[in-house]
């Protein structure tokens, strides 16, 4: 099994920055895709930042130019460097990942359980 542990959410005021991080642990033979959703209240969970195993990154428009996705592939970790952040940037986060857990070709999907990030007018 693989677990996901994010850490570094919290409070700020607009305009203010955060770094959200992402540790996997477990029976990983390599991590394919990383990425980071967030959920606010009342609405569907919605993908933020997305980085591949060749460090390709795609962001959601809402955020590109602010946030940052960026992975260490030696620790199995991935971050959410969030700056110039918006009230509307309140949510849930996630981290997400899709992992393969031998050297089978198969590969699975797994969540963290989510930090709350609140930015204040």
């Amino acid at each position: 099994q693989v677990q996901l542990v994010e850490s570094g959410g919290g409070l700020v005021q607009a305009g203010g920055s955060l770094r959200l991080s992402c540790a996997a642990s477990g029976s990983i033979f390599s991590i394919n895709n990383m990425a980071w959703y967030r959920q606010a209240a009342g609405k569907q969970r919605e993908l933020v930042a997305t980085i591949a195993s060749d460090d390709r990154t795609n962001y959601a428009d809402s955020v590109k130019g602010r946030f940052t996705i960026a992975r260490d592939n030696a620790e199995n970790t991935w971050n959410l460097q969030m700056n110039s952040l918006k009230p509307e940037d309140t949510a849930v986060y996630y981290c997400y990942a899709v992992v393969r857990t031998s050297a089978q070709p198969y590969q699975y999907q797994f969540w963290g359980q989510g930090t709350q990030v609140t930015v204040s007018s």
